[in-house]
């Protein structure tokens, strides 16, 4: 009896790894959420004339116009539309509900700020009975950099779980209904579709950095963080640093139109040739 136990577990093991390896490299993208970050009262990070929320709203509605221009079959979800701040929470939760298969977040890198003591004079103070001449410093808060390039952030490791519990909750449409959630098995199947999720979000990113690169941009690299955003999202995604607010020459090639539409390009084509690679 254990013998045949045994058996049928193996064989439910091997179906639903299956499934996972066949949804990891064939299940058709029909609809992506477009995040702009920050927004409404969340500036985000602020460069010298302009603030994070404003530019990767402008940017967001290009991706998503461009995609919805040149790729019929695929439905852009926005999580924001205009100048108002969804939660987090709200935003992946707006990719889950949808049942969406992808999720591009946006988001303008900034530095930390740097300072510098300034003498500006000298104050006399009396000390040990004798009068002496005593410096005033002032603290300058400097914000610009020379730093500049495009990331690409996936989901950190360390909130694998979470992401977990995001697909459990939405085993049904994540998983098309495979998923028994009375099941002790369920936990290996969902941990495979997590890595599947990771897999394919290095994938897109490095695509999109290619695409960036190619415009002659300077590529930092796909990296992992554990960004709430992202682990949330029960399917692939990524967040793109789209460049610093903070070095002079991007925050003004950032606000341009052609900075914007290039940037936009680049993200797109990177979503385009994921999309033909995973679905040929």
């Amino acid at each position: 009896m254990k013998y045949m136990l045994r058996i049928i577990v193996f064989v439910f093991l091997v179906f639903n790894i299956y499934a996972v390896s066949s949804f990891a490299t064939g299940k058709k993208i029909s609809k992506i959420v477009i995040d702009a970050g920050h927004g409404g009262k969340d500036f985000g990070a602020q460069g010298s004339f302009s603030k994070e929320k404003d530019i990767t709203l402008a940017v967001s509605l290009k991706v998503g116009k461009i995609i919805t221009d040149s790729i019929k079959t695929l439905q852009v979800i926005y999580t924001r539309t205009e100048d108002a701040y969804p939660s987090l929470v709200d935003r992946h939760e707006i990719a889950n509900k949808s049942n969406a298969d992808l999720f591009v977040a946006i988001h303008v890198n900034s530095t930390p700020y740097t300072y510098t003591k300034v003498l500006e004079g000298y104050k006399t103070v009396t000390k040990h009975g004798k009068k002496v001449k005593q410096p005033i410093y002032k603290s300058i808060r400097h914000h610009e950099t020379k730093a500049n390039g495009v990331e690409t952030y996936v989901m950190g490791l360390h909130r694998s779980n979470q992401q977990k519990d995001a697909i459990d909750e939405f085993s049904d449409s994540v998983t098309n209904g495979v998923l028994n959630p009375d099941d002790p098995q369920t936990a290996i199947i969902i941990a495979q579709y997590s890595q599947a999720f990771l897999k394919k979000s290095v994938n897109l990113g490095s695509k999109i950095q290619e695409q960036f690169a190619a415009e002659g941009r300077q590529d930092l690299g796909v990296k992992q963080k554990g960004l709430e955003v992202l682990a949330g999202s029960a399917m692939p995604g990524v967040l793109v640093e789209i460049g610093f607010i903070t070095n002079v020459e991007e925050e003004s090639y950032l606000n341009s139109e052609k900075g914007q539409m290039e940037v936009a390009m680049a993200i797109y084509k990177g979503i385009l040739a994921y999309k033909n690679d995973l679905e040929r």
